[in-house]
């Protein structure tokens, strides 16, 4: 215990006084116990002080970190599976009942895309991604003659995503030919565009595959990324889509079957900062099968797309990863023994005030289990929950790292 004289007890109950009256006019009017501790200290010899290097002893309910409690700036790359349940892989799909295969009812969305779910009770389960068809000259669509309120869906979604994928001087989606890069120029396009919050801040490049089923058989794409077991960004937001496999839990790249079909056109693009595949139709006709997947030409909206949701669906295999840079922070809580031996749980109290428990009276002990962060407005920013309750007394002291991903 410290002695003080009169004179210096005075100054130094004269210097709390001001600091106390500043804060109490300040906006915020919170108490920096640091501060506190520095006023105090200099009336102090050392030894006596109540600094220590691990910083200052608070009776509040709050506590400020020192600079040296908090470690920022840090940012890690997390891929983890895509689907809406977290799961990298999806083997059962299923189309809302208002998109039915001839696209004649449900939504007047129904006439440009079909959303796709994991579950058959669409009416409660997420949209995992949605398939669609465009032609350049509207082909697909309901004619004038077919119906006179036609919308021409099947071209509104081939410029929709030319505009949005392709450079502003190109007039076609161009696919990979022979040996020539986007050699191909196509008038029609198999869309499956992921849901934005399945794919949040873009597709893992490398790490995605789907099995497509027709006449001919089940054959398995990719892209030509090479990214597997990379989860840095390639610097481009454009790969082509080829035939090929993962090999998915081997510690081997993946390996390219071929990048075009038989008749030398290439199967597509693949745009991971959007989380679109864009297939070629006649590629995928001349590899799957005429009959599963080549465009009807019946004039009715969307009929094309449910062909191809239909080689998706009989394919029952799509695996897909997404990638984020996560930014984290790392705040170091240290509770020091004669810190938070007390609670203001009404249960530590009997209904006279006094300690439930009278050995708490003179060795008290507390169970904290949630450490929460607050701003300089005591504004609840985040909370963090322990595995279990952690003993605390005046004979122990804690140190807890609490971890913020944002």
């Amino acid at each position: 215990m410290a002695t003080l004289g009169t004179n210096t007890g005075t100054q130094l109950t004269n210097d709390l006084a001001t600091y106390l009256n500043q804060q109490k006019q300040a906006a915020n009017g919170v108490i920096d116990t640091n501060q506190l501790a520095t006023i105090i200290n200099t009336y102090l010899t050392t030894g006596e002080q109540l600094v220590a290097e691990t910083g200052v002893t608070t009776n509040s309910v709050y506590k400020k970190f020192n600079t040296t409690d908090i470690v920022t700036a840090k940012n890690e790359i997390v891929t983890t599976g895509l689907w809406s349940n977290g799961s990298g892989s999806l083997s059962t799909f299923f189309t809302g009942s208002s998109t039915s295969i001839a696209g004649m009812s449900g939504s007047a969305t129904a006439n440009y895309y079909h959303n796709v779910y994991a579950s058959a009770t669409t009416s409660s389960a997420a949209v995992e991604f949605s398939v669609a068809y465009g032609h350049k000259y509207g082909s697909g669509s309901a004619t004038y003659a077919n119906n006179p309120d036609t919308t021409f869906a099947t071209k509104a979604t081939y410029f929709q995503y030319r505009a949005l994928l392709t450079d502003t001087a190109e007039t076609s989606f161009n696919f990979y030919s022979s040996s020539t890069l986007d050699g191909y120029a196509s008038n029609e396009i198999y869309v499956i565009n992921v849901a934005r919050s399945n794919y949040r801040e873009r597709m893992d490049a490398g790490n995605w595959q789907i099995t497509l089923t027709g006449t001919s058989g089940s054959f398995t794409f990719i892209d030509n990324s090479g990214e597997k077991f990379n989860t840095t960004n390639g610097g481009t937001n454009e790969y082509n889509i080829v035939s090929g496999t993962l090999n998915l839990g081997q510690n081997i790249d993946s390996v390219i079957n071929t990048y075009t079909a038989s008749n030398n056109q290439g199967f597509g693009k693949f745009y991971p900062d959007y989380g679109i595949l864009i297939f070629n139709p006649t590629a995928l006709t001349s590899t799957l099968g005429a009959q599963t997947i080549t465009p009807s030409g019946t004039g009715v909206d969307s009929y094309d797309s449910h062909k191809f949701f239909n080689a998706i669906k009989a394919g029952a295999n799509f695996e897909a990863r997404r990638i984020e840079n996560v930014s984290t922070a790392h705040y170091f809580v240290r509770v020091n023994n004669r810190e938070f031996n007390f609670s203001n749980n009404p249960t530590f109290v009997d209904t006279t005030g006094s300690m439930a428990n009278p050995t708490f009276k003179t060795e008290p002990y507390v169970y904290p289990t949630t450490v929460g962060l607050y701003n300089d407005a005591n504004e609840l920013i985040a909370v963090a929950k322990t595995s279990q309750p952690i003993a605390k007394s005046f004979s122990k002291e804690l140190l807890l790292k609490v971890k913020l991903d944002f």
